[in-house]
């Protein structure tokens, strides 16, 4: 299991994802679930991975490996981010054909969702969800994120505070809490994440970060998250349900 969470906003992008896979309770590694696709001045497009692991890193493989070829379509050559959510989809169904298919009768998941998100020039910001079908869907002003794997623990606190016009510092804050609350409930979902904003039009992968359990806003804003909410809770008016 893992958490990624993207958001499109008016101002630019956010990208939270951690970075935890298990493969049964005794064999737990750490994988990078977020990965760059960067022409400088050009295009940046961050894709994150949810799912068999095999796939979505065959997946990753062939994308990059298809970038050093400019006759073939690839994620630094297509021309606006439907061609390259359609280019991951395809990719999506040619790595889950081929390993699904030497493997008939066997009981593997070779399934998994990714997230494609970026910007190309002369082209507005763009965030997609692509599928295991290799079909996906795209983020709008009404639905301004995407959330791939374990999901729900993280999601109320997206839902009442994120819209379009959030902040892009606020709504960090928001996917980092979000990834708090799915922390603390699911051990399948871990430390260290890898978060990354895109500030709109800048074409600019700087703000790449590394978070780990020791990492001091983190840890405070964990503390404080919780701190809050225990006081809240404290301050709600004692029980009446009789009237």
């Amino acid at each position: 299991m893992t958490y990624c969470v993207a958001m499109r906003l008016s101002s630019g992008l956010v990208f939270v994802s951690d970075s935890r896979t298990n493969a049964g309770v005794d064999h737990i590694s750490t994988f990078r679930k977020l990965h760059v696709f960067h022409q400088s001045d050009e295009r940046v497009m961050v894709i994150q991975s949810a799912g068999n692991l095999a796939t979505t890193q065959s997946i990753l493989s062939l994308l990059h490996r298809r970038c050093l070829d400019p006759q073939m379509p690839n994620m630094l050559n297509v021309e606006s981010m439907y061609d390259a959510a359609s280019l991951l989809g395809e990719t999506v169904r040619e790595v889950i054909a081929r390993d699904s298919g030497a493997n008939q009768g066997g009981m593997t998941d070779f399934s998994c969702n990714l997230l494609l998100g970026g910007q190309i020039k002369d082209e507005g910001l763009r965030l997609f969800h692509v599928y295991p079908q290799g079909n996906f869907i795209e983020a709008t002003h009404d639905t301004p994120y995407f959330q791939v794997g374990e999901s729900k623990y993280g999601k109320p606190i997206i839902d009442r505070v994120l819209s379009y016009d959030t902040a892009l510092d606020q709504a960090m804050q928001c996917a980092l809490i979000s990834m708090d609350s799915t922390l603390r409930s699911n051990l399948s979902v871990g430390l260290p994440l890898d978060v990354m904003i895109y500030p709109k039009d800048s074409f600019s992968t700087a703000q790449q970060y590394r978070i780990t359990e020791d990492h001091p806003y983190f840890a405070m804003i964990r503390k404080g998250w919780g701190e809050g909410l225990l006081s809240i809770f404290a301050q709600l008016p004692p029980l009446k349900l009789d009237n």
